[in-house]
C-alpha cells in the first residue's frame, strides 16, 4: 500500500503541492489526473524519492521515504514523463546497466532484461543505439527499465506519450496485466486511457485534491441534471407530444434522426420514476421504445468542471497579472529616470567646483 499524508511542496514561497492525502491499495490502478502545472509530476517525484517534500509523509509498504529511502526505492519502478535513457547506449546494454543499478542479482539480470524486452516488444531492437530509435521505442525502453527488479509498485508518468494507437492499446493491456502483480499509479492527460485501465482516480488542480473516487461515482456525482436517452420508433410529432406532456419531464435536450421512423431523444427528467411513466405512455400509443439508458457526465466533463477556474479565481489571477505588469512598468520608468538625475547631480557638482 502507498499512503500519502499531508504532502506539501513549496518552491520558494510558491506552493506546488498543498496538503495532499490519499492511499493506493495493493494491486490497484489509480489514475492521477490534473491539468498542466497542477503538481502531478512533483507529487510523483516526491513519492519516488527524487524530490524532497517540504512537509508531509510518504509511506510505501510501511516504509517512510524520508527515513528509509533505499527500502522504498527497492519497491518502486518509475517511468518519468521523459524516459531516463542514455541515448548513446544500446538497448540491451542500457537495460543490463539499469538492472545493475537496481541491484538485481547477476544470475537474474539476463533473464529479467529479456523478459522486460519481450513484454514491451523491443527484443528486435535490443542491439540498436537508443538515440537512433523513434520516440515511441525510447518510451518502451524507459518502460522496460521500470519493470526491472520486480518492483511491487509502479509509478507511470504519461507512459503512452509518443506511441501510435496500436502501441497505446498494447500499453493498456500491459498495465491491466501488470495490475495482477503490481500496485500502479498512472498519470496521463489522455482521459480515455484512465477510463480504460483505472479503477479509481484522484483529480488535482493548483496543487490541491479536487476529487477522489471511482470513475462511476464521479460521473454520477457531478452529472448535473438527470437525463434519459431513448431510441423510439413512431411518428415524431406524437412521440414529442407524449414526452413533453409526461409528468417529471422538464424538456427535450436533443433529438437525433436515426432512420426512417426512428429517432433518439435526450430527455431532461426530475427523477428515476419518470422512465416507467414514459415507456407506459409511449407503448399505449403504439410507439416502440427500442433502447433506453441513463445519461451521466463523462470523465472529461467531470475533469473540466473540477479543474476549470471559477470566475472569482480568474478575476483574481487577472488582478495579479495586472499588478505585476504595473510593477514592471514602474520599475522600467524608474530605471530610465535614474541616469537623468545622476547627470544633473554631476552638472551641479561641476558648477560648484
Amino acid at each position: 500500500m502507498v499512503e500519502i499524508k499531508n504532502l506539501t511542496k513549496f518552491y520558494g514561497s510558491q506552493p506546488a503541492v498543498q496538503d495532499l492525502s490519499f492511499t493506493v491499495g495493493d494491486h490497484e490502478v489509480l489514475g492521477f489526473l490534473g491539468p498542466n502545472g497542477a503538481g502531478k509530476s512533483t507529487t510523483m517525484n516526491m513519492i519516488t524519492g527524487c524530490l524532497p517534500s517540504t512537509s508531509g509523509t510518504v509511506l510505501v509498504d510501511g516504509y517512510d521515504i524520508a527515513k528509509d529511502p533505499m527500502e522504498v526505492k527497492r519497491r518502486i519502478g518509475y517511468l518519468p514523463e521523459l524516459p531516463p535513457v542514455y541515448p548513446e547506449m544500446r538497448v540491451r546494454d542500457y537495460l543490463t546497466f539499469a538492472a545493475g543499478l537496481k541491484q538485481v542479482p547477476r544470475a537474474e539480470r539476463d533473464k529479467q532484461v529479456a523478459n522486460a524486452m519481450e513484454r514491451l516488444h523491443i527484443t528486435d531492437v535490443q542491439k540498436r543505439i537508443i538515440g537512433n530509435l523513434s520516440k515511441g521505442y525510447r518510451q518502451r525502453v524507459g518502460f522496460a527499465q521500470a519493470l526491472l527488479g520486480k518492483p511491487k509498485f509502479l509509478i507511470l508518468d504519461e507512459p503512452t506519450v509518443g506511441l501510435d494507437p496500436a502501441q497505446v492499446m498494447e500499453v493498456r493491456r500491459l498495465i491491466q496485466d501488470l495490475a495482477q502483480d503490481h500496485t500502479i499509479i498512472f498519470s496521463t492527460h489522455i482521459l480515455a486511457e484512465v477510463t480504460a485501465v483505472c479503477e479509481r482516480v484522484v483529480i488535482i488542480s493548483k496543487g490541491k485534491i479536487r476529487a477522489e473516487d471511482s470513475i462511476a461515482n464521479l460521473e454520477q456525482k457531478f452529472g448535473g441534471k438527470k437525463q434519459l436517452r431513448m431510441k423510439i420508433e413512431g411518428e415524431i410529432t406524437t412521440v414529442t407530444n407524449i414526452i413533453n406532456s409526461t409528468e417529471g419531464v422538464t424538456g427535450i435536450d436533443e433529438a437525433e434522426y436515426e432512420s426512417a421512423g426512428v429517432n433518439v431523444f435526450t430527455i431532461n427528467v426530475t427523477g428515476d420514476d419518470v422512465r416507467k411513466q414514459l415507456i407506459t405512455r409511449l407503448l399505449a400509443e403504439n410507439c416502440m421504445v427500442l433502447e433506453v439508458s441513463d445519461v451521466h457526465a463523462s470523465l472529461e466533463e467531470v475533469f473540466v468542471r473540477l479543474t476549470s477556474p471559477s470566475r472569482a479565481d480568474a478575476m483574481a489571477d487577472l488582478g495579479k497579472e495586472l499588478d505585476a505588469k504595473r510593477e514592471a512598468e514602474q520599475s522600467a520608468a524608474n530605471a530610465e529616470a535614474e541616469p537623468e538625475g545622476s547627470t544633473e547631480a554631476d552638472a551641479d557638482g561641476k558648477e560648484d567646483a
